[in-house]
């Protein structure tokens, strides 16, 4: 995915996502500079954050949103069904852009092939400067005191810097 970078982290009993504002058209042209692409859910239980189609991340919200509700807050049952459904949908399965949802106790990667991924270090990164900023938080989460705030924070900085899709109009979220 393309035009955006998203970052979360669970680190020293703290979760947080940060996601940078940039709205691209195509390859060119930059539409917007501070898009919100990290939100709170459940009554801010939960952080999500998207990467791909804006229109389509909408979408994908107010799914995963309603799955929230059906399964009482269940983040990986709610995960595990909104890739179900994203996947094998017509309509759904077109749709462009990938999810990081995460709450204090889980953390998954969702996407419309079906994938539902929890990661081994509780880092995760997604968009065209994911690589970056996952390099660059797993570095600060080792050899760093910083607290998981900061290093979303500084994640998606030193993304934005490297990635021309990513800028440093940064949102960022946490759950203490």
């Amino acid at each position: 995915m393309h035009a955006t970078t998203i970052f979360a982290i669970r680190h020293k009993g703290q979760c947080a996502m940060s996601g940078d504002g940039q709205v691209t058209l195509g390859n060119a042209v930059v539409m917007k500079h501070k898009a919100k692409k990290v939100r709170t859910l459940f009554n801010g239980q939960v952080l999500a954050g998207f990467a791909g189609s804006v229109a389509d991340a909408f979408t994908l919200f107010e799914k995963f949103e309603g799955k929230l509700e059906a399964y009482d807050g269940n983040l990986a049952r709610a995960s595990v069904e909104l890739a179900k459904e994203w996947r094998s949908d017509k309509v759904l399965r077109k749709l462009e852009a990938m999810l990081i949802v995460m709450n204090k106790e889980n953390m998954f990667l969702v996407s419309g092939t079906g994938e539902v991924i929890e990661p081994d270090d509780g880092i995760l990164a997604i968009g065209s400067g994911g690589n970056f900023a996952l390099s660059a938080g797993r570095s600060l989460a080792r050899h760093s005191d910083l607290s998981a705030k900061e290093i979303a924070q500084t994640a998606l900085e030193i993304a934005g810097e490297i990635c021309v899709f990513t800028n440093d109009q940064i949102t960022l979220e946490v759950l203490e």
